[in-house]
């Protein structure tokens, strides 16, 4: 699927907490297809493009969802923010990484993102429960403290509904409150890859993706690594932008 420039509308723009931003996106359905997993760029300038996850599964509606972390203090991120309090269109490129959703396999899913990163498990996870609805998919998702975990209401829901799909929260701070009751929900203490290292998980028969920046990468990598994981089966856009010198 080759990558594609357009101009689309911005059909909406909420907080999803105080630091997350989600921004719907509608343009004319063949020029938004993508596949789970890929990212598009957003134009600043005629030099600039900002890359996102695309945090939607293709519905063949045209409509593309993303979650963008604003940080004041980065010009790029200000900058942005500001462009979508006064733009009603953007100029878009899509879809663009490698990193996508395996339709061929049937192996479980490990879906292991920190921050944002869950926008690209997101839409791996909508088209899972379309497509392969019985698939088995554990989601771990990190951040620093509780209110990062920004759509945790949308998680416990999946796993709360569905018997094949397990959350597991990671926070480096203690809860603010409980998590969602459920048999599948589960809160873990610690740095990512710390929590990975003394879970008792067996990865090696699972398909890994991985979402956040390359240093949380490398570190579950090291670890998954250590537990006979086939790094074949491990994906991550990290992999492309950020290869790990040896």
């Amino acid at each position: 699927m080759s990558a594609r420039t357009l101009t689309c509308q911005v059909t909406e723009v909420e907080n999803l907490n105080p630091d997350v931003f989600g921004v719907t996106l509608a343009g004319r359905a063949e020029a938004m297809q993508h596949a789970p997993g890929q990212y598009l760029e957003l134009k600043l300038d005629d030099t600039t493009w900002v890359p996102f996850s695309i945090a939607s599964a293709e519905r063949g509606d045209g409509i593309i969802e993303l979650h963008i972390q604003h940080w004041p203090e980065r010009d790029n991120s200000a900058r942005l923010r500001e462009l979508l309090q006064v733009a009603n269109q953007l100029t878009l490129r899509l879809p663009g990484g490698e990193c996508v959703l395996d339709r061929q396999s049937e192996r479980p899913l490990m879906l292991i993102a920190a921050g944002t990163g869950f926008s690209q498990m997101k839409a791996i996870i909508e088209a899972v429960l379309h497509e392969q609805p019985t698939r088995e998919i554990s989601l771990w998702w990190a951040a620093r403290e509780h209110r990062d975990l920004y759509l945790e209401q949308l998680a416990s829901q999946w796993a709360q509904t569905h018997v094949n799909v397990a959350f597991h929260a990671v926070t480096e701070l203690p809860l603010e409150e409980p998590l969602a009751a459920g048999e599948s929900i589960h809160h873990h203490l610690g740095r990512i890859d710390q929590v990975l290292q003394a879970a008792e998980i067996t990865p090696d028969t699972h398909d890994v993706y991985l979402s956040g920046s390359p240093g949380m990468v490398y570190a579950c990598l090291d670890v998954l690594d250590a537990k006979g994981v086939p790094l074949e089966r491990v994906f991550s856009d990290v992999f492309a932008y950020a290869p790990r010198t040896t």
